[in-house]
This record gives structure tokens, C-alpha cells and sequence, in this order.
């Protein structure tokens, strides 16, 4: 019966590396909106890391029956990983639809979301007034933050190299800030916001020409997990840990 049991542990475990070494496609800059055919979810991704984890865990806590000990761990550690997952992949899909045909980028990496904002689109030269006609986008994102409320906030603002870097550095700075009054008037809470403002770093692209520059000047909103949080898990998933909170291993006793 042990035998048995450690041969489980072990294929799950094979099962759970041969999918995470899936291709992903939101793991380059530029993901899309429906690439589901093309690799594995974040659901599929975290949910089989958290179980991989636990199961290492759970096997190595407990000596003296480490198939069962490696089961309860992979179980309780798979979903409570796979709720981000989940929680990701659907704000992601709504932001995706939101920010369409807005001039805002949306990218996913790991485990975050992050919105490219360009200047010329958001301000006018060298001022932190929000464009009127950028209302629209930022309302949408107030709806989608207000909708999905469990992420930490990182509001960055850019500007390109010309002219003194205490002056980008403060231009950057109020147009972060600028942006993150805006959304806290749409009823986004402030709770887990933060603004920075980072003048001419971190370019993405050449500052030698005038496309360079402009796509330097941007504001970056990055969206990430809350440390500690529990996330919402699917219908099935949650199902499925109710039934192991009762006796999760009579199948296998």
C-alpha cells in the first residue's frame, strides 16, 4: 500500500513538472487576449506549483504515512495557489476588453499585470492634467479595480532624457500622482496604492529619436497580488476543497 502510494506521489508529481514546462504565452511582453490553445492558464500554472510544493511538503512532514502526508499537501497548497490563478486570468480577460482600441497596452508577467500608458495620449506637454479625452480609459480601469479589489497598485510615472533629471524626476512624479487621484475619485480605494515617480529610468525605448521618446513617456499602472491574501477559487475548485476538509483521503486509506 505505501508502495502504491509513494508511486502516486511520484507520477503526480512528473504530471505536474510535464505541464508547468508548458509554453505560456503571457510569460513574453506582448500577450493577447485569447491564447488559451497556446499554453497553460495561470490557474493550470500556479495551481500545479502550489500542489507540486505541497506535495514535497506535506510528504516530508509527515513520516510515517508520506503518501498521505504528500496528498493532504498538495491538495490544500494546489488550490489555495490556484485561486490568484484564477483571480489573474480574469481580471486580465476584463482589462484586455476595457482597454481595446484606448492606446493602453496591457501585459502580463507571472504573476503581473501591468498597463503602459502613453504620454501623448494622457497629458499634454510637460503637464500633469489628465487629457480629457483619456477620461474614458481611466474610468474603465476605476471599474475593473473596483470590480477586482484584492491587488497591490503601483502607479510609475516616465518621461523621456531631454531636460534636467530633477525636473523629469518631478514631472513623472505628479503625473503618477495624477493618475492615482483620478482613479481614487472614480471610488478605487487607496488601501494598497502607491505612486512613484521615475524620470528618465528604465527607458523602453532609444531616447535618439522622437518615436523613442515618446514611447518613454508613459505611466505604468502594476497590478500584483495582496502578500497574504486569500483569493476567490472557481465553483469546481471550491467544491473540491470543501470535500477535503471533510476526510480528503478515504478513497486512498
Amino acid at each position: 500500500m505505501f508502495t502504491s502510494r509513494r508511486l502516486l506521489v511520484v507520477a503526480t508529481a512528473v504530471a505536474l513538472l510535464s505541464g508547468c514546462a508548458s509554453p505560456n504565452p503571457y510569460d513574453g511582453s506582448q500577450g493577447q487576449a485569447d491564447n488559451g490553445s497556446q499554453g497553460m492558464s495561470k490557474t493550470a500554472k500556479y495551481g500545479g506549483l502550489g500542489a507540486l510544493a505541497g506535495a514535497l511538503a506535506g510528504a516530508a512532514i509527515d513520516h510515517n504515512n508520506r503518501g498521505k502526508g504528500a496528498l493532504i499537501g498538495a491538495a490544500v497548497a494546489g488550490i489555495g495557489a490556484a485561486g490568484y490563478g484564477y483571480y489573474a486570468d480574469q481580471q486580465e480577460k476584463k482589462l484586455r476588453e476595457s482597454m481595446a482600441n484606448t492606446g493602453v497596452e496591457v501585459q502580463r508577467q507571472g504573476d503581473q499585470i501591468k498597463l503602459i500608458m502613453p504620454g501623448n495620449i494622457t497629458f499634454a506637454t510637460n503637464s500633469d492634467a489628465i487629457a480629457s479625452s483619456f477620461y474614458t480609459p481611466l474610468n474603465n480601469l476605476a471599474g475593473s479595480l473596483k470590480q477586482f479589489n484584492q491587488n497591490t497598485i503601483q502607479i510609475v510615472g516616465y518621461t523621456d532624457s531631454t531636460g534636467s533629471r530633477q525636473l523629469n524626476m518631478d514631472l513623472s512624479q505628479r503625473r503618477a500622482q495624477s493618475v492615482a487621484n483620478y482613479l481614487t475619485s472614480q471610488g478605487v480605494s487607496p488601501t494598497n496604492l502607491t505612486t512613484r515617480g521615475a524620470g528618465p529610468d528604465n527607458p523602453i525605448a532609444s531616447n535618439a529619436d522622437v518615436n523613442g521618446r515618446a514611447q518613454n513617456r508613459r505611466v505604468e499602472v502594476n497590478l500584483g497580488p495582496i502578500p497574504g491574501q486569500q483569493y476567490g477559487q472557481p465553483a469546481q475548485q471550491q467544491q473540491q476543497n470543501n470535500q477535503f476538509q471533510g476526510n480528503p483521503y478515504q478513497q486512498y486509506q
